[in-house]
C-alpha cells in the first residue's frame, strides 16, 4: 500500500507554495517574518513563529522534493538534494562537504542521528565565547520538547552489522559505546536515509514543522536564491531574491523582492555568511564567515570473513565517545566514532581507488565495514576552523586550513578505529588515505599509520556538518549575533540555525540546532507579538 505523501496532501488542501522557476514576472511579497532557509533552523523557527500568529514567508534555494520523489536512487538524490549537486568542498577541495539543498534542508537527507549538545560544549561556550543563558539545565527542557516533537529516541531495533562492529570491538576492548537516538516514527529500516525518506518515517522538517507552518498560513517560495539584503539605517529593508534556472545551478530567472519587519537567516554556516558578504552587511570587527567548523571526518575500511551488507538498515545506530572528552575539552582534538551508510556511490567516493584497485574494493563491499571519526574542531587555539569568502560569481566558498593539531587527531583516530575493527574480527583494515593499503594485522596497521603522510589531499577527509560562520556571543567584537541570535548591528535580523554555533558540537548537530532554535525562536515570537 502506497505511503501517503504528506506534502502533496497539503498542497491539495491549499498550501501556499510558489516554485520561483515558474514565475513569468517579477514579484513583491510581504510578511511579518521572512525566513531564509528551510532546514533544522528555518523549519523549527517557521512552526514556532507561525503558531504565534505571525505571517511567515520561507525562502528555499533548493527545489521541493517529497516522499513520492524518493526512490532510493543515489545518483538522482545526490544531484537534486545536495549543495552543488553533492560536489561542495573546501576551497582547495581537501574536504568534501555533504550538505542538503532542498525543502527541509539537510534534515531531509541526513542519517537521523540526534544528540543533545554535550555538557562540556555548552560549558565551553559560556566560559570562552561569552554565551549566556544556554547552560545544560536551561537547555534540557528545550531538547526534551524537540525530542517529543520529532520522535527522537534510542533506536530500539538491533543494529545492522556495519554499526555492530563498534559494539563488538568496544566490548572486546572495554571502550564506551551506546545506542544512537534517531528522529524517526515507524521506520522501515531501509538504510537509504541519505537519499530522502520514501516512507515519511524520518521526522525531518519536510514532514513536521514545515507542514505545520503551512497549515497556519505560511508561504513557501522554493527554487529561489536570496542574493542580497538591502538596508535602511540599522535595519534590513528588503530581501532580494532571484529564481534559479531549470537545473538549480545558478540564479537566472525572475526577481523577487521580499519585505518584512523581521528577517531570519537559516541558510547554514556557508550560505548565511555568503549572503551577508554579498550584501556588504555591517561587520565592523570582520567576524562574518570566520570560525566555520566542519567536524572533519576521516575513515577506515575493514574487510571481514562474514557478510556486513552495510547498505541496509538504519545508517547510524551505535556510537562511541570513548575518545571524545578523554583528554579534556581543549586538549588534543577529541572525536566521536560512528559509521556511514555504505551504499555503493557514497562508499566509492569516501574510500577512493581507481581501476583494478577500486574494483577490488567494491567487489568486497558486502563483507566490508567503514568506521568514521567526527573530529571535534573549534575548542583549542590551534583549531580556528575555516573562513567563508566569495567566489568571483558571488557564490560562497569555505577555506579550511589544515595543521599539525588536526593531523594529530586524524592519526589517533585512525588507530582507534583500526583497533576496534580488528577487535571485532576484521581480517584487514585500511585507512582512508591516498596511499592507504590493507593491513592484515593490528601491528602492521599501527606501522602503516605511523608512516603515512599527513597533508592535504593525501588524507581523505569529508564532512556532513557545517557549523559556525556567524557565531553567537554577547561581545560584538568576537561574535556576529548575541546569545539570543540577534544581530549585533542590525536591529531586525536574527540568525537561527547552526551557523551561530561558536564551535563545533562534538556530536551530530541536528538536535542541538532544534533545541537551541526552539528556545531562541520562542523568545523572538514573544518579542514580535
Amino acid at each position: 500500500m502506497p505511503v501517503p505523501d504528506i506534502f502533496l496532501q497539503g498542497l491539495a488542501r491549499g498550501w501556499q507554495v510558489i516554485d520561483a522557476r515558474e514565475l513569468d514576472s517579477e514579484r513583491e511579497l510581504e510578511a511579518d517574518v521572512i525566513i531564509i532557509g528551510t532546514g533544522a533552523g528555518g523549519g523549527t523557527s517557521a512552526e514556532i513563529l507561525a503558531n504565534a500568529g505571525l505571517r511567515v514567508l520561507l525562502v528555499e534555494e533548493g527545489s521541493l522534493k517529497t516522499s513520492s520523489d524518493f526512490k532510493n536512487d543515489e545518483a538522482k538524490a545526490y544531484a537534486e538534494l545536495y549543495q552543488e549537486a553533492s560536489a561542495r568542498a573546501t576551497a582547495d577541495a581537501t574536504i568534501g562537504i555533504l550538505q542538503g539543498r532542498t525543502v527541509g534542508g539537510t534534515t531531509t537527507v541526513n542519517w537521523t542521528s540526534s544528540f543533545r549538545t554535550p555538557d562540556p560544549t555548552l560549558a565551553h561556550w559560556a566560559s570562552e565565547h561569552n554565551v549566556t543563558g544556554l547552560d545544560s539545565d536551561s537547555m534540557a527542557p528545550w531538547f526534551a520538547k524537540m525530542e517529543e516533537r520529532l520522535g527522537v529516541a534510542p533506536w530500539a531495533v538491533p543494529p545492522n552489522a556495519n554499526n555492530d562492529v563498534i559494539r563488538q570491538g568496544c566490548e572486546q576492548l572495554g571502550y564506551h559505546w551506546k545506542v544512537i537516538p534517531r528522529n524517526v516514527r515507524g521506520c522501515w529500516n531501509l538504510g537509504y536515509c541519505g537519499t530522502g525518506c520514501p516512507t515519511n518515517a524520518k521526522q525531518s522538517m519536510l514532514v513536521t514543522t514545515l507542514p505545520a507552518a503551512l497549515d497556519k498560513g505560511a508561504v513557501l517560495v522554493h527554487s529561489a536564491r536570496a542574493e542580497r539584503l538591502s538596508f535602511s539605517g540599522d535595519r534590513v529593508s528588503a530581501v532580494h531574491c532571484r529564481a534559479m534556472d531549470a537545473h538549480l545551478s545558478r540564479p537566472a530567472g525572475q526577481r523577487l523582492t521580499l519585505r518584512a519587519p523581521h528577517i531570519v537567516l537559516a541558510g547554514g554556516g556557508i550560505n548565511n555568511p555568503g549572503l551577508l558578504l554579498r550584501s556588504e552587511a555591517p561587520d565592523p570587527h570582520q567576524r562574518v564567515g570566520k570560525r566555520t567548523f566542519l567536524h572533519p571526518v576521516n575513515l577506515t575500511l575493514a574487510q571481514y570473513d562474514r557478510d556486513i551488507h552495510g547498505y541496509y538498515g538504519a545508517p547510524q545506530s551505535i556510537y562511541s565517545d570513548h575518545f571524545q572528552w578523554d583528554q579534556g575539552t581543549s586538549g588534543p582534538m577529541g572525536y566521536k566514532l560512528e559509521v556511514p551508510p555504505m551504499q555503493p556511490s557514497i562508499t566509492a567516493t569516501l574510500m577512493g581507488g581507481f581501476g583494478m584497485q577500486g574494483f577490488q574494493r567494491m567487489a568486497a563491499l558486502p563483507q566490508s565495514n567503514i568506521l568514521l571519526a567526527l573530529l571535534r574542531d573549534g575548542f583549542h587555539e590551534q583549531s580556528q576552523g575555516g573562513s567563508v569568502s566569495l567566489r568571483d560569481n558571488g557564490d560562497p566558498v569555505l577555506d579550511y586550513p589544515l595543521n599539525d593539531y588536526l593531523w594529530d587527531g586524524v592519526r589517533r583516530a585512525y588507530l582507534s578505529m583500526g583497533e576496534i575493527q580488528f577487535a571485532a574480527g576484521a581480517k584487514a583494515v585500511m585507512p582512508s588515505h591516498a596511499h592507504g593499503r590493507l593491513s592484515t594485522s593490528w601491528a602492521d596497521f599501527q606501522t602503516q599509520v605511523a608512516e603515512l603522510s599527513y597533508r592535504a589531499h593525501d588524507v581523505r577527509l569529508a564532512s556532513a556538518h557545517v557549523m559556525g560562520g556567524c557565531a553567537m556571543g554577547d561581545d560584538p567584537q568576537t561574535a556576529v549575533v548575541d546569545s539570543r541570535g540577534r544581530h549585533h548591528q542590525l536591529a531586525n535580523l536574527s540568525i537561527l540555525d547552526g551557523s551561530l554555533l561558536p564551535t563545533s558540537i562534538g556530536a551530530n548537530p541536528q538536535l542541538s540546532i532544534y533545541g537551541l532554535v526552539a528556545r531562541l525562536a520562542s523568545q523572538l515570537a514573544s518579542d514580535l507579538t
